[in-house]
């Protein structure tokens, strides 16, 4: 039999058929997801009768990306859900102290390699670091599967992104990402399935796999996942209590193109506005920042916080600077305030806040004002994407941000002794 790549061996799984790139199924859902966008849903659901959803114990409900609610409008969104919830009896609903939904729900335990999960958020794709295909859909295709359980899908053809050798001092996977999306533009994976591979992928913590998948999504993947090895089980073993099963590609599976990326060649990348393709070396750039966001669903994890406050330790930002850190899960959250972290942040002069999506996409706290620039470890730079149209979104990594955040200007990393 024709060798399988891991979108065809997951879409073949449950849709109870063998398909190829290229083929069309109708595949049963693992897990949906749903965050504020259930708000809009809900009159349709109504409208059309529903009586009870598909499976309440695979619906997973989410208040994250106006957490707590910062206007009348959101309160009323947050209090359509509540409702809602307690309507169709769906006992996996988060409230606004937990976090980003892709976060939280990777640390539930719930997601496992093979599944196929959807949600209403494009960054859905984060969880193929795990092994499992997602990815994000619009609210007609969840009210669907919220009746059904299924989805239509056309089987996406491949990319494999290899990526050999070791990453140097305060390069991370955000600049392999941002190296790629430089090199290739938004468009290469337009409706194709990514899949990561190399020496220096399989080095790589789950944290930072998780932001290569959820990047995916920024150059036009409809999934971005990683074969599961000793990371992904030892990660499962503490986040479900077992180390899941297996999934990978099969030897010799047909990929429409293969990209090859030495590791040691990539050095800390800056997407400038206002795209994710227009990407310069952080040494290049010498622009004066206003605001530095550390957080998102993209860099909001541990490990993001450790590199950002090994920088930020004893130094203090510039006083132009506002910084905001924001813990991407509440388990995050206790962890910086029990190791230390938090109180590194403060004492630099940055505001530590609850976990929540926050100022990643201006619809919260840290709005940027006109003219205003801003450096952020999140996931896009589109026009107005944290405030006024004519302010700009500079992407870059954890440790890019901290050190820009004290130099007041962007700045690499390696540069601040």
């Amino acid at each position: 039999m024709q060798p399988m790549t891991m979108a065809e061996k997951i879409l073949s799984k449950n849709s109870g058929e063998r398909v190829y790139a290229g083929d069309y199924c109708v595949a049963s859902i693992d897990l949906a997801m749903v965050q504020e966008m259930l708000a809009y849903m809900v009159d349709t659901i109504e409208e059309i009768g529903i009586p009870r959803v598909w499976n309440a114990e695979r619906i997973i409900v989410f208040f994250d990306h106006y957490a707590p609610a910062p206007t009348e409008e959101s309160a009323s969104m947050h209090r359509k859900m509540r409702t809602f919830v307690e309507k169709y009896r769906i006992e996996n609903a988060y409230g606004i102290n937990e976090g980003i939904c892709h976060q939280v729900l990777s640390e539930s335990g719930r997601v496992l390699p093979g599944q196929l999960i959807v949600g209403t958020d494009s960054h859905t794709t984060t969880y193929g670091a795990l092994g499992a295909a997602s990815t994000g859909i619009g609210l007609t295709e969840m009210i669907n599967v919220f009746e059904s359980g299924t989805l239509w899908f056309c089987v996406p053809h491949t990319l494999l992104f290899h990526v050999e050798g070791t990453l140097g001092p305060y390069v991370t996977s955000k600049d392999v990402m941002l190296e790629i999306a430089g090199r290739h533009g938004t468009e290469i994976a337009q409706y194709k399935s990514i899949e990561f591979s190399g020496s220096c992928v399989s080095r790589m913590s789950i944290s930072s796999r998780m932001t290569l998948s959820n990047m995916a999504v920024e150059i036009g993947g409809k999934f971005g996942l990683f074969a599961t090895d000793a990371a992904t089980h030892d990660y499962l073993k503490k986040a479900a209590g077992g180390a899941g099963s297996s999934m990978a590609p099969d030897p010799g599976a047909s990929y429409e193109e293969i990209f090859h990326i030495d590791a040691a060649e990539v050095q800390p990348r800056v997407a400038c506005p206002h795209s994710l393709a227009n990407v310069r070396k952080a040494s290049e750039l010498d622009i004066k920042i206003d605001q530095a966001f550390l957080g998102s669903c993209t860099n909001g994890r541990h490990e993001d916080m450790a590199m950002a406050a090994e920088i930020l330790k004893g130094r203090k930002i510039a006083r132009t600077v506002r910084m905001i850190v924001t813990p991407a899960s509440k388990k995050i959250y206790l962890e910086c305030v029990r190791d230390g972290l938090a109180e590194i942040f403060i004492q630099a002069g940055a505001v530590f806040t609850n976990p929540t999506c926050g100022a990643c996409f201006g619809g919260h706290m840290g709005v940027l004002a006109e003219g205003e620039k801003a450096i952020s470890s999140s996931n896009r730079n589109f026009k107005g994407r944290m405030g006024h149209p004519d302010s700009e979104v500079y992407i870059a990594s954890p440790a890019t941000v901290a050190a820009s955040a004290i130099r007041g200007r962007i700045t690499d990393p390696r540069d601040i002794r």
